[in-house]
């Protein structure tokens, strides 16, 4: 599970670097556009495509790694119930006694 987490986090990395590339190649595209030329322009247009092409890719894997992440810790957590029913009552127990102590402040 550690390691998803680490495969998690070095996509939302990569993500968000993808974001500031796509962020800076639309803000060249937006100066350029006064003054560039067709060719220029379709150069850029090109660049900035093939990029969110490639972040809508990433983020597409990403999800499914997350979705897939949560399935099994669903999995897991309603082992856990099945298994120790009476434990998992008295964590409840706890957690809304501590939540309703907080919300009470």
């Amino acid at each position: 599970m550690a390691d998803t987490n680490v495969q998690i986090a070095l996509g939302r990395a990569k993500i968000n670097e993808d974001l500031r590339v796509l962020a800076a190649d639309t803000q060249e595209l937006l100066k350029l556009t006064a003054s560039a030329t067709g060719e220029q322009l379709d150069e850029l247009r090109a660049r900035l495509s093939e990029r969110l092409v490639q972040l809508k890719s990433r983020a597409a894997s990403a999800q499914d790694a997350t979705r897939v992440n949560a399935k099994q810790a669903a999995s897991t957590a309603d082992d856990y119930v099945r298994e120790n029913p009476w434990q998992s009552v008295g964590i409840g127990v706890a957690v809304g006694l501590v939540l309703g102590a907080i919300v009470a402040r």
